[in-house]
């Protein structure tokens, strides 16, 4: 399929939560095909006759407006702990909340789904015996989805390297160490969705050797405008492109050089609920489309 330019649905949290509404702006606005779509949209904990209600209308609305929702994904509210609890009883509660957003995708057609891998306690992180525990219990749950993905026709999981060791994978040594483990005797592959503008560890902050060491195994790119030392979100506009590290050119340029040949590369624009910004979120995102569009036409 080639590259292609999308967007994760993160920003239309709390803002455009109606499904007619977010379609209609991601297609009529944007100029956007492909979408991310995030479980803080729809919670799988949510009452299950509400959930199909919300997925009818989101896939009417899709329909109506020719999207493709390319993946699910969690987002903001759901950054949590999840299959990384240091309580048994909430991992094995997270792990089934996992199987029915997986459901939830497969009803839209995703072809990928993810998260960030666990996420550990201070507590747990400091504890050399149980963080080793926790974590292989976090690649045995991964490695479980990864078969009952593949009987839902998906294509690959996906986990996103997080910013600081207790979140998992922050240098390329440790996500390439996940993606080993996880791997070795999955049904379907589990890959990253990669995050250009993540902060991680302090000698490994240049987003171009990410780019270079795993983009090859990101089948979704999130794109941020950002600076070295920070993890900002920022949008691709003319002001925070003159301040920030992150150029349309030269990702694609390292993206292909790394090998990577299919890819939805996903804007995934935050704006703090601030009375100087809450109004710019269409206008930001505008702006920024029309400058990736100049690197990536699908």
């Amino acid at each position: 399929m080639g590259y292609r330019l999308g967007l994760n649905l993160g920003f239309a949290i709390n803002r455009f939560v109606e499904p007619e509404e977010w379609s209609r702006i991601v297609s009529e606005e944007l100029g956007v095909r492909y979408v991310q779509f995030v479980a803080d949209l729809l919670n799988p904990f949510l009452p299950e006759a509400f959930v199909e209600s919300q997925l009818k209308r989101v896939k009417d609305c899709v329909m109506r407006y020719g999207l493709e929702v390319e993946g699910v994904f969690t987002s903001a509210f759901t950054r949590v702990n999840h299959m990384m609890s240091p309580d048994g009883e909430a991992r094995k509660i997270w792990f089934e909340w996992f199987k029915r957003l997986l459901d939830m995708g497969a009803a839209l057609g995703a072809r990928n789904a993810g998260s960030h891998f666990g996420i550990l306690t201070v507590k747990s992180n400091n504890a050399p015996d149980e963080r080793e525990y926790l974590v292989e219990e976090c690649v045995k749950s991964w490695r479980q989805l990864t078969f009952y993905a593949g009987e839902l026709g998906y294509s690959e999981l996906l986990f996103e390297p997080m910013s600081v060791p207790r979140e998992m994978a922050c240098t390329v040594a440790e996500t390439k160490g996940l993606l080993e483990r996880v791997n070795d005797g999955a049904a379907i592959p589990m890959k990253l969705c990669l995050d250009i503008g993540h902060a991680p560890h302090p000698d490994e902050r240049d987003p171009y050797v990410w780019l270079k060491e795993l983009a090859a195994v990101s089948p979704i790119i999130h794109l941020q405008q950002t600076q070295l030392d920070r993890s900002n979100h920022w949008p691709f506009t003319k002001e925070y492109n003159a301040i920030g590290i992150i150029d349309a050119g030269k990702v694609v340029k390292a993206a292909r050089e790394a090998g990577l040949e299919d890819a939805l590369f996903a804007l995934e624009i935050s704006h703090r609920e601030h009375w100087d910004t809450d109004n710019l979120v269409i206008s930001d995102l505008k702006e920024s489309v029309a400058y990736w569009r100049e690197y990536i036409e699908g």
